[in-house]
């Protein structure tokens, strides 16, 4: 009697998408909030729209590039690198790390290229004016001038909590990309405003909690991590995808635009390298420099230098 034939198990074949995600949001490289919350974020938005119950071994290469295109396919090829590209981290640890059988990005969904855009500064007359709409709520106008006064990256803002504010002394510990606690300044315009946000409507004022809140309750399917809930309101911590959607539509501007122009802002005034580093938190100068560009403003303002100079009598 011949044996039988030798069977190899297709292994993770029962893992479903939704385990598969919480697996990989659970090692050490997301342990950093910002990063974890920027994954989850992408890795979340893949799956719904894919099946959160579905085993990872029956999606194809094609499904995940649907996915993508559908989600993200007319952002702006900066947003759409950095989603592809936390879908695509997880997809890889699952075949090489978890040796599951997963899908992988197509090459169709490839990287884009991310001109360089010399406008990407904006007038400082243009942010004031923007913040001074009564048509702005609340949240967006506390939003966007705490990035612009604190040169902060948009994830270390949104991943605030109340209790991390120092209102005295008008400042905040964030998470920097490299894991290290920074500190961040902000002047009178968001310390008039943190106050407001921060009211309850029964006239309480919220202690505990993120910072910035979405405008419902989540859905108990895709409910976040506890520490993302407001204790007071039940409410989730804003998103950045949802954020920078909302500055797109009151503005037409991107959230970066705020830290770009605020760097842009201080090298208009002459204000040394060193401090700009210190302010936006930069290490490389070289890396700075990309960001203090002179604008459109500065540059008008010195070419009055070169006009022939004008009679006196």
């Amino acid at each position: 009697m011949s044996a039988a034939p030798k069977v190899t198990a297709l292994r993770g074949g029962h893992i479903t998408l939704a385990a598969a995600a919480d697996a990989f949001l659970a090692t050490p490289r997301t342990a950093n909030p910002n990063t974890h919350r920027a994954y989850a974020s992408a890795i979340d938005r893949t799956i719904e729209r894919l099946g959160r119950d579905r085993p990872l071994a029956d999606v194809t290469d094609a499904e995940i590039g649907a996915a993508l295109t559908e989600l993200w396919g007319t952002s702006a090829p900066a947003a759409w690198n950095r989603n592809r590209a936390a879908v695509t981290s997880w997809l890889a640890w699952c075949r090489t790390k978890k040796h599951w059988a997963a899908p992988s990005v197509p090459a169709e969904a490839e990287r884009r290229k991310e001109s360089a855009d010399e406008t990407r500064a904006v007038a400082k007359t243009t942010i004031h004016r923007l913040l001074s709409r009564r048509d702005i709520p609340l949240r967006e106008k506390t939003l966007w001038r705490t990035l612009y006064e604190t040169a902060a990256r948009t994830a270390e803002i949104l991943a605030l909590n109340v209790e991390d504010l120092d209102l005295e002394h008008r400042r905040a510990p964030v998470r920097s990309k490299g894991g290290a606690t920074e500190w961040v300044y902000w002047d009178s315009g968001t310390a008039h405003l943190l106050p407001r946000l921060l009211r309850l409507p029964d006239g309480n004022t919220r202690t505990h909690g993120p910072l910035f809140l979405s405008e419902r309750r989540p859905v108990p399917a895709r409910r976040p991590a506890a520490a993302d809930i407001c204790p007071h309101t039940g409410r989730a911590r804003l998103g950045y995808d949802h954020a920078r959607v909302l500055l797109d539509k009151y503005a037409g501007l991107d959230l970066h635009q705020l830290r770009h122009s605020a760097a842009t802002h201080l090298g208009e005034a002459e204000v040394p390298l060193q401090l700009i580093m210190g302010k936006t938190r930069h290490k490389n100068p070289r890396t700075a420099m990309r960001y203090v560009k002179p604008g459109a403003e500065a540059i008008a303002k010195v070419t009055e230098v070169l006009a022939p100079r004008r009679r006196t009598h």
